[in-house]
């Protein structure tokens, strides 16, 4: 057996890892033997927390506002957990096999807890947040198929793991901080909202991120025949 440590093929490019304040938190986490895989858990905690939050917006209307920005705050957590999770396990030397595992399993939970939790948002659709969430799935096995096919990862866009909780965030922080009179409603017998319009977009995004990797991972094996 190998001494050597092991090291994931693909990492998702995050320019905020090289920040100083990142480094040093990573640092700081190592330091304490925090498990890598303890944080991919926290991550998919908070993600399911953000959807609950997000959900609740639609029925606790005395505190919408404040479910609004709870469920922001805990969208940013769980992707500075998939950020962390990923540098104290590569950059500290504590990667394995089975840390593969807890970094993609609690991010296909995270991201179907928040998209069906917006879907049942103030201003939401419940539908498309069930289609949101199989979506973002198709977009990130798109992914992993290209990986088990011979490619390498294909991590882009336009509506990748990062560009949809974007997406979610700017819409969470918005209702809750926008006056009354500023928030868009669609002229449509359900009265849909700004939720509803940002999982179309994350639908209408996602299915373009699909195809536009499925052409990539194609090209590329095309390419490992000649």
């Amino acid at each position: 057996m190998s001494d050597k440590p092991y090291q994931p093929q693909d990492r998702r490019p995050i320019a905020t890892r090289e920040r100083a304040a990142a480094q040093w938190i990573a640092q700081w986490l190592a330091d304490r033997n925090v498990s890598p895989n303890l944080i991919s858990i926290l991550g998919m905690l908070a993600g399911i927390a953000a959807g609950v939050a997000l959900a609740a917006t639609s029925v606790a209307s005395s505190l919408d506002r404040v479910a609004w920005i709870v469920g922001a705050a805990l969208v940013l957590m769980r992707l500075l957990a998939n950020m962390f999770d990923g540098m104290v396990a590569i950059e500290r030397g504590r990667a394995s096999p089975v840390g593969e595992l807890y970094n993609e399993a609690p991010d296909r939970v995270s991201d179907a807890a928040t998209l069906i939790g917006l879907g049942y948002a103030a201003g939401g659709a419940v539908t498309l947040g069930y289609l949101a969430a199989c979506v973002a799935m198709f977009v990130a096995y798109v992914r992993a198929m290209g990986a088990a096919a011979g490619t390498t990862q294909e991590f882009c866009g336009p509506m990748a793991k990062p560009q949809r909780m974007f997406v979610v965030t700017i819409i969470a922080l918005y209702c809750g901080l926008a006056p009354c009179g500023w928030q868009p409603t669609l002229k449509d017998p359900q009265n849909w909202g700004l939720a509803a319009f940002g999982l179309m977009v994350i639908v209408i995004g996602g299915l373009f991120t699909a195809a536009r990797r499925l052409q990539r991972i194609g090209g590329t094996l095309r390419n490992l025949e000649r």
